[in-house]
């Protein structure tokens, strides 16, 4: 039976999936309202798949997903989102997540998702696989990153600024907070993105992480 831990700071939605998850045979070891709470809950429970939220209150759900990846080793993390936007798609993939939910889904399609990812899929909805495919060209059909035969070199005042860039900050704060001019933040973009071969912010960041040239602490 699949184990599952619910992470969600609304106490209906946390109750309606339990009853959703429960009915369809799955086992829901615990339920969690914001994202520190998520990652305790499941050091200690060892679910195979979180259900996540991404807007949690005291840790987002991207930083929850990250940890619980590099804390839990079997656990794997399931997107539940209202966002379908690019960025918060990239982040969480990025983050470590083996699948993104849309809110708008049915319950049976939930529980599809779940059992999947149990089983090591990649699981992405309808509405957010354009987005995601987009951001992740390096993903081959199977869902597995596709290797890559060399690992693009960014210089330290590149990754400085590819680090602000994921944590939401714009061109003119993170000149600011360099130090430095917003034409040279956005001459190390472009070099960024032509080293990465990114068309924008979010996909640069994306890729960065996924070759461990940046983390999201």
């Amino acid at each position: 039976m699949v184990r599952v831990l619910i992470a969600d700071d609304h106490t209906m939605v946390r109750e309606g999936l339990r009853w959703a998850l429960e009915h369809a045979g799955l086992d829901v070891v615990g339920e969690a309202s914001d994202g520190e709470e998520a990652v305790e809950m499941a050091e200690a429970l060892r679910p195979d798949v979180v259900l996540m939220d991404l807007s949690l209150p005291v840790l987002s759900g991207v930083a929850a997903t990250k940890r619980i990846r590099t804390l839990v080793r079997g656990t794997s993390v399931l997107a539940l989102s209202m966002l379908s936007d690019e960025t918060a798609v990239s982040s969480a993939l990025g983050a470590g997540a083996a699948g993104y939910l849309v809110k708008d889904c049915t319950t049976n399609e939930i529980v599809d998702a779940v059992n999947r990812v149990a089983r090591g899929e990649r699981v992405l909805a309808p509405s957010v696989a354009g987005v995601a495919g987009a951001a992740h060209p390096e993903t081959s059909s199977s869902g597995r990153p596709a290797p890559t035969s060399t690992r693009p070199l960014i210089s330290k005042r590149e990754e400085e600024v590819l680090r602000l860039m994921a944590t939401g900050v714009s061109i003119p704060d993170a000149a600011s907070r360099l130090f430095i001019s917003v034409k040279t933040v956005k001459n190390h973009l472009s070099s960024i993105y032509q080293k990465l071969d990114s068309h924008d912010r979010a996909q640069a960041v994306l890729k960065a992480m996924r070759m461990g040239l940046i983390r999201m602490d």
